[in-house]
């Protein structure tokens, strides 16, 4: 039986671990507050800041992991590197997590690699701010190198908004580095998740396309599959491979691409299942989650493929002041009601404006958002 050490415990590493303990494995499931997602499902949990090294490499120590998967951002990801090196597989691989946990070393990396990304600037303070945009020029967006779910995100169109922007950046980043990137707004006309399967002994593999709408940089919901052209769809696995073989490992990456009408601009990746890829519960024979499993293990692949179109929406807090509180959901019988309708509750134990809840998976959007009127998020 294989031991999974899981650094992060969100509604992602819940669904994985599902995945991980139907092939048998055992997992730990480490975050910062108890009874996380994660938790309620894993053979044991750790309570842990992973941005303290030192207690990080204690807890690796003691576990002896076959495997360290990382789910969130918030990580001394330096020590990973330590840790791979006395023979732990960190997942995908220390390296790519080391980049990919931070959008300014990735972005520069994809640069070095003379992949295509909007143009971008940093900032360590208010000022170097200012003088960023005027560099970068309006619109553009202001966001701190390490966040996650649209954390911290600022479109900018006029000079009054940065002082705001720099304010919502430094509140709401993760870690402790104080740094914030500028990006120019992009055009586009589509926004897209290449899911990656990068295996151990055969080639990689692809996931269909999935598209997906954001409402102030976190995802709100995706559909798969999106429909692309060959010659887009093409460029974007492309560059997938390009980026994945440049990190290194196994496992399954996010990739999120702008597409316009004639080409195809690298966004960010994620070195892991990604949120916006809860849809291939829905839709696929391998969800996102068992495909990292099996990359993780060493197992066979065999095919992926689409069994039926699919949405999902995401359930939201909303309504609420940012101070956390106990809750409860009410209507989901009703929901569930509706055509072909499945519902994810994460089961995060306390909520607070805007937080992600759940996701209801459906044949399609108008049935997905009839069911999220049925839904409501209560105080306790």
């Amino acid at each position: 039986m294989k031991k999974i050490l899981l650094l992060g415990s969100g509604e992602l590493g819940k669904e994985f671990v599902i995945s991980a303990k139907r092939l048998g494995c055992e997992v730990i499931a480490c975050d910062k507050y108890s009874n996380a997602p994660a938790m309620q499902v894993a053979d044991s949990s750790v309570v842990l800041d992973m941005l303290d090294g030192k207690k990080l490499l204690n807890l690796v120590d003691k576990i002896k992991p076959d495997f360290i998967v990382p789910e969130i951002e918030s990580i001394r990801t330096e020590e990973l590197l330590n840790i791979e090196n006395k023979g732990i597989k960190v997942v995908p691989s220390a390296r790519a997590v080391n980049l990919t946990m931070n959008r300014d070393a990735i972005r520069d990396r994809a640069n070095e690699l003379g992949i295509k990304t909007a143009k971008y600037k940093y900032a360590h303070n208010s000022d170097e701010l200012h003088e960023a945009i005027q560099v970068i020029g309006f619109p553009c967006i202001a966001k701190p190198v390490m966040s996650s779910s649209g954390k911290g995100q600022t479109l900018i169109n006029e000079t009054k908004e940065i002082s705001h922007a720099w304010k919502n950046a430094t509140k709401n980043m993760r870690g402790d580095r104080l740094k914030v990137i500028v990006e120019e707004y992009i055009n586009f006309e589509l926004e897209i998740t290449l899911l990656v399967v990068k295996q151990s002994n055969k080639k990689t593999i692809f996931c269909p396309p999935i598209g997906h709408k954001q409402e102030g940089g976190d995802y709100v919901e995706s559909w798969q599959p999106e429909n692309i052209t060959e010659d887009l769809l093409t460029k974007a696995k492309d560059i997938s491979e390009k980026i994945t073989k440049d990190l290194g490992g196994n496992g399954l990456f996010g990739i999120e691409f702008f597409i316009t009408k004639n080409d195809v601009i690298f966004s960010e990746l994620s070195p892991r299942p990604h949120d916006t890829g809860m849809v291939t519960m829905y839709t696929q024979n391998l969800s996102e989650f068992d495909l990292h499993a099996r990359a993780i293990l060493g197992y066979p692949i065999n095919d992926i493929s689409i069994l039926r179109e699919g949405y999902s929406t995401v359930i939201k807090a909303d309504g609420f002041d940012n101070k956390s509180f106990d809750y409860e959901f009410n209507g989901v019988e009703k929901a569930l009601e509706l055509e072909d309708v499945d519902i994810r509750l994460f089961g995060k134990p306390k909520a607070w404006d805007k937080r992600r809840l759940g996701v209801i998976l459906s044949k399609n959007r108008e049935i997905g958002q009839e069911a999220r009127k049925l839904i409501f998020i209560e105080k306790k």
